[in-house]
Formats: structure tokens, C-alpha cells, sequence
């Protein structure tokens, strides 16, 4: 089942004419990403690969009323604006590639999107695909194959290692969905207490719920081959 990076996705991208902004927006026109317009304050009128670039959301919405997405590639310590500017103006889809964006602006920021109803992907996240339809992300497309395996990942490299191993074992992705690497309490800072909290007891709470877990990225195929 694809979800969020379908075929009706018409995508804005913010921050289009930096280094990262354009190689990227290249790179997903190519794939056939239809994006459709970009912004970048006082940049208005120009063109990157032939993307008509804006000076605000505002601006662009008003000349391409079809967008729904947008990916951000504007610097941390701009990118919360853009982000809330796109939320505002009522984008359903925003992909926050930028890393480094402050932990309690995150807070703020995905408190800020629920009670618009808008999702946001990230930040620091490689983005999301549904291979053969749509990329709105960083990601090497070579890696992906479409199919009906979903991935999830908070890692960027790994999704990329686990998605070119099920392909190689015939397994191909619906849709892969980077949710963000930027850092958070893990294992190693959970409170342990009565053998709970550990990453053994986590292991056994998955496999006790049924759930087939991997001790390694190259079990996932074999694992997934059980169940498919």
C-alpha cells in the first residue's frame, strides 16, 4: 500500500536554489517527482531546472494552487519559519530534510502541525519514496524497487542498506518513509529497572507480540521470507 508519496503529490521546495536544494530537486525530476514550483526569500524569478523559484509560500500558492507537499532544505536556523510559514498557508505533506534544528523547536513545531492536521516527516529525515511513483527525499533511487514491503526507519543509510537487500532477495517497497535521525533517548538512556528497559527485554516483548525481529539488517529478507 503506498502512502504518502503518491502520484497526485505536487511538491514546492523550499530552499531550492542553495547547493542541496537544486542538486536534489534534479534528482527528483528526473525520478518524475512533479514539483511544480520552489521558494527562496529574494530569489523570486528565477528558474532552477526549470522550476519557477518564489520569494514566499504565499507567492508560490498563489500561481500554483495544486501544491500539497513541500521538502525543506533551509538551514536550521531559518528552516522553523519555513516550516510553520508552509504549515500556515496549509501544505499537508512537509518533508523536513534540514538537521540540527533545536530540540524544543521540534516540540513546538510537531505540536504546531497536529493541531493543523498537517504531517511532517522529520527533521533530519532522508525522506520518503514510493518507488516507480514518487521521491520527495534525498534517498538513492537505485536502491529501491516497487513492491508491497513498507519500510520505516530512523536511520537514513540503513533504510537504504535494508531496502537494496530485499531488493537483491526479490522483495521490492511499497513505500519508505525516513522519520528522522535527529537525536532522542535511546537504549543506552532508557531506566532500566526489574529487567525492564533493557534492549533484551525489548527483544523479547517484539517476539512475545508475534513479532519476527532481526539481530542484524541482513536477517531482515530470510525473516521477511518466513512470512510472505
Amino acid at each position: 500500500m503506498v502512502v504518502l508519496a503518491h502520484e497526485n503529490r505536487y511538491v514546492l521546495v523550499q530552499g531550492i536554489t542553495g547547493r542541496e536544494g537544486s542538486f536534489h530537486t534534479k534528482l527528483m525530476l528526473e525520478y518524475g517527482t512533479k514539483i511544480v514550483a520552489g521558494v527562496t526569500p529574494g530569489k523570486g524569478g528565477l528558474k532552477v531546472h526549470g522550476v519557477p523559484v518564489y520569494n514566499s509560500v504565499e507567492d508560490a500558492l498563489r500561481e500554483h494552487p495544486e501544491i500539497n507537499s513541500s521538502i525543506v532544505f533551509v538551514p536550521a536556523p531559518f528552516a522553523l519559519d519555513a516550516i510553520y510559514e508552509a504549515i500556515d498557508y496549509g501544505i499537508e505533506l512537509i518533508v523536513v530534510i534540514t538537521e540540527h534544528i533545536p530540540l524544543h523547536d521540534e516540540l513546538k513545531l510537531i505540536h504546531y502541525a497536529k493541531k493543523h492536521r498537517v504531517t511532517v516527516v522529520g527533521p533530519n529525515t532522508p525522506g520518503v519514496i514510493s518507488p516507480g511513483i514518487c521521491k520527495i527525499g534525498i534517498m538513492p533511487a537505485t536502491a529501491f524497487k516497487k513492491g508491497n514491503v513498507g519500510i520505516i526507519s530512523r536511520s537514513g543509510t540503513l533504510t537504504y542498506e535494508v531496502a537494496n537487500s530485499l531488493v537483491k532477495a526479490g522483495f521490492g517497497q511499497s513505500t519508505a518513509i525516513g522519520i528522522g535521525g535527529d537525536p532522542r533517548m535511546g537504549h543506552a538512556g532508557a531506566i532500566i529497572m526489574m529487567g525492564i528497559g533493557t534492549y533484551e527485554s525489548k527483544i523479547n516483548a517484539f517476539k512475545k507480540a508475534g513479532i519476527l525481529v532481526a539481530r542484524t539488517p541482513y536477517e531482515i529478507p530470510s525473516l521477511l521470507s518466513k512470512v510472505v
